[in-house]
């Protein structure tokens, strides 16, 4: 018998690897279509010749001053980008160069503990990025048929949260107020609290003073050692601003994937909704409520979908939505409250007061509580929400001192207990409170209050 040679095997090494290099060949050499700017109107710059499509980039201009920008819309002949950079000395007839490529955006765990802008570089200092990959920004939601389903809680380290208003593993919930009542207060401290593997914290149309204290008071080191912070400030392009939200979902979706359990925060996605309205209105889309775009809500169910469980792991996703003028049914918070599992209610009233975190526990929601807490759990969060609404229904008759002790036990109970129940609510920015501590503080007040059956 003949010995075995290697022949076949180089063979096939050798047809594989000219195959790879004939394509590759072939990409390189392949002409290298160039355009022009037609004109530059507003926040778009319209470019023909370079046969991009919608989501493709593109590059103004050449050498050091070029500018990246993406196509955005078509329309006859011409396409129209959006840049990613500052559009001033922009002008008509400067040369457009198709990239071949859409955007991407930096993966894996060398990510931890870093800043990076609305494209997925570094802002922080510290280096270059020591990212596994670099992916497409877009992607698709899990297949809804193959999401676990959520079963299992997860703390927050916010006692008020954590109890009445229980969040899952894979919930997406809405933080709804409106400006300077604490959002990025509480989201700091779940940052801090929370036990999920990941945070990933998406700062869309912030205030570039705010960033840096938000990174050093709010977040801290401890929290920022487990989470990637993606930064778009208020005076970025729309286009980065829109684009930092898909940045921030892309790098939680690859540790969803490779098993982990991770928490998006996002403030704050009228911002993101904000910046589609800018760049819708300005391709010609026709204005609708409140001068939102139809594209604007259509991509709200996109960005929100692609939160949740898979067969992996699960991106519980926490979303800020800056109300109106505290108007709680405005467009963007209703639409973000239908698409989302449920909503936590801040007040400004409790703000004012000084009550912190100023969570209206009676006005806020979690669909999937009942799903994650045990019966005698729930029995607890129940009692105490039935005093607190007693108490509310009855404030008029306090205010007045027309009620009369002893007309309804559950108004007594939480008017003998209120500041048992004030102090049950309210958390110091700092602390972190665990979550078998939270039921224990729970159980020992409906006992006092004489609610438990």
């Amino acid at each position: 018998m003949s010995a075995p040679t290697l022949e076949p095997v180089l063979d096939a090494a050798v047809s594989v690897a000219g195959a790879a290099g004939w394509a590759h060949a072939l990409r390189v050499g392949r002409p290298e279509l160039v355009g022009s700017v037609r004109g530059v109107v507003g926040l778009t710059v319209e470019v023909a010749g370079t046969g991009s499509a919608v989501g493709d980039l593109v590059e103004i201009g050449s050498g050091p001053d070029a500018v990246p920008a993406e196509v955005v819309a078509a329309d006859r002949g011409a396409a129209r980008c959006m840049p990613l950079g500052p559009t001033h000395g922009l002008r008509a007839g400067m040369p457009v160069r198709a990239l071949g490529s859409s955007l991407t955006a930096p993966v894996g765990r060398g990510l931890l503990g870093r800043v990076v802008d609305g494209l997925g570089r570094p802002i922080d200092g510290k280096g270059p990025l020591l990212a596994d990959a670099h992916v497409p920004v877009a992607g698709v939601a899990p297949h809804p048929l193959e999401r676990s389903r959520v079963a299992e809680p997860l703390e927050l380290g916010v006692r008020v949260l954590d109890t009445l208003v229980t969040v899952g593993r894979g919930q997406r919930m809405g933080l709804f107020a409106g400006s300077g009542v604490g959002k990025s207060s509480l989201l700091s401290m779940v940052a801090r609290g929370t036990d999920a593997e990941v945070s990933v914290i998406a700062l869309v149309g912030e205030r570039g003073r705010e960033v840096r204290e938000f990174l050093e008071d709010d977040l801290g080191p401890e929290g920022l050692a487990r989470s990637v912070v993606v930064v778009a400030t208020s005076d970025a392009p729309p286009l980065v601003r829109l684009r930092s939200a898909f940045v921030a979902t892309r790098i939680a979706e690859h540790f969803r994937d490779d098993g982990s359990d991770v928490v998006l925060m996002m403030d704050s996605l009228t911002r993101v909704a904000m910046a589609q309205r800018e760049i819708g209105l300005s391709v010609g889309e026709p204005p609708a409520t409140r001068g939102y775009p139809p594209s604007t809500f259509a991509l709200l169910a996109q960005l929100l979908e692609r939160a949740g469980t898979s067969s992996a792991g699960s991106i519980t996703g926490i979303y800020t939505v800056l109300v109106d003028g505290d108007d709680h049914n405005e467009p963007i918070a209703d639409a973000a409250r239908s698409i989302l599992d449920g909503h936590v209610v801040l007040d400004r009233k409790l703000a004012v007061a000084g009550h912190f975190p100023s969570v209206d526990a009676l006005a806020s929601i979690s669909r999937v509580a009942t799903r994650v807490v045990s019966r005698e759990q729930r029995d607890l969060a129940v009692r105490l929400r039935t005093v607190m609404a007693a108490r509310r229904q009855a404030q008029d008759l306090l205010d007045v001192g027309a009620y009369v002790a002893g007309s309804n036990p559950l108004v007594d109970a939480a008017v003998t207990h209120s500041r048992a129940i004030d102090a049950f609510l309210q958390q110091p920015l700092e602390e972190s409170a665990g979550s078998e501590d939270s039921w224990r503080r729970l159980a020992e007040l409906v006992t006092a209050m004489g609610a438990a059956r």
